[in-house]
């Protein structure tokens, strides 16, 4: 039957945090996050989360960007299922986003969308998000710690240690000799069956990357993730592929179908990491997680932000299989830890998913409330 959105509920967040996110790129001085819950006139509902983590205002702006300008795009319309909104939504905002050249934010608004109404779908099935994409969903996911300062990670290892982890990727890019030092001496810190990743965040162009991969060369990284900028040549991601002994990681910055098609095909990345919150939510990332799988690559959902975002990504990998891991950021953020995605359980090495219907998320945890920098209800 098509589903006819009554009301739409969207909220920004905004945490202070007492030791800030560092990047290649840039620190974050607080964690943010936009949730949205889709109502539809017979009381179904689902919630999606919209990548808000940069720029330092984006929270906001995404929040109001999905109610002044998807707004009336959304309440009354007539949808047949989640990718039809998706498609519709893309389509009909293409001229709004090539208006203001914000091809992101209006692409993070319509993930979010997207994955709050895969949830309302599913809820109404009567089945979770990962067995409604696929019946033999794994019920459990690996995941690794991520986010990890390369200056503590001595000390953030050993708690994730303490945690159940046993892969754990540290950020790069701040200094080349320093961060190949550091790196080197982190390997004195893992048990026997344990990995260490790196993670540039864009930081270097060909040259830079070359010399950190022939500095690297004779440690057992389990990948080093965007050492170029996403937007580099496929001339530069193969010359650095051919003489890297480390697979490369990439994805959370490539959008589109066909962008994750030349990705996989040019076979220069050993790990792909698309991020449901920040383009396609369940509609465009599950034909490319199945893609992924497909040509024989590892797929490993990236994710940064807040609780909803985690747990559709979990629920992403569980459908799709294969030997990826889920990401869990292991700095602080009550905007993910409020959910308590695993219930309690202090072992974080594996996430159970709920059997509950949707995403298993019936309302928002009270203790975030006081964090709200933005709201809107919208309803017809």
């Amino acid at each position: 039957m098509p589903i006819t959105l009554s009301r739409i509920t969207v909220a920004a967040y905004r945490v202070p945090i007492s030791s800030p996110v560092a990047t290649s790129f840039g620190v974050m001085h607080n964690r943010p996050a936009v949730f949205v819950r889709l109502e539809d006139g017979d009381g179904a509902f689902g919630w999606g989360e919209v990548f808000a983590n940069w720029p330092a205002a984006g929270a906001e702006h995404r929040a109001r960007l999905l109610v002044e300008d998807m707004g009336d795009l959304l309440l009354g319309q007539p949808f047949d299922d989640a990718s039809e909104l998706f498609t519709q939504l893309t389509e009909k905002t293409h001229i709004r986003a090539l208006q203001c050249g914000e091809w992101g934010p209006f692409r993070q608004v319509i993930a979010g969308l997207d994955t709050a109404m895969t949830d309302l779908v599913a809820r109404r099935a009567g089945l979770s998000v990962a067995q409604y994409l696929n019946p033999q969903a794994e019920h459990t996911v690996p995941c690794y710690a991520s986010g990890i300062a390369i200056g503590q990670a001595d000390h953030q290892i050993t708690q994730g240690q303490e945690a159940g982890f046993s892969t754990y990727k540290v950020k790069v890019g701040f200094d080349l000799t320093q961060d190949t030092a550091l790196l080197t001496g982190l390997f004195s810190t893992l048990g026997a069956g344990e990995t260490l990743c790196a993670d540039a965040n864009q930081a270097w162009a060909l040259p830079e990357a070359e010399r950190f991969v022939a500095a690297c060369t004779d440690l057992p990284l389990g990948w080093l993730e965007e050492p170029l900028p996403a937007d580099a040549s496929l001339t530069h991601w193969r010359a650095l592929a051919d003489q890297s002994p480390i697979p490369l990681a990439g994805g959370e910055n490539i959008t589109g179908t066909g962008g994750f098609a030349d990705a996989i095909a040019t076979g220069v990345f050993g790990v792909l990491q698309p991020d449901i919150a920040k383009w396609g939510g369940f509609s465009g990332c599950w034909p490319v997680a199945q893609a992924i799988r497909a040509a024989g690559q590892r797929y490993c959902p990236h994710y940064l932000g807040g609780g909803i975002g985690l747990i559709a990504s979990a629920h992403l990998l569980a459908a799709a299989g294969g030997d990826g891991l889920l990401e869990v950021d292991v700095n602080p953020n009550p905007l993910r830890d409020a959910f308590d995605t695993w219930q309690g359980a202090t072992h974080r090495g594996t996430l159970t998913l709920s059997d509950a219907p949707g995403l298993g998320i019936t309302h928002l945890p009270d203790e975030i409330a006081e964090f709200v920098t933005y709201s809107r209800d919208l309803h017809i």
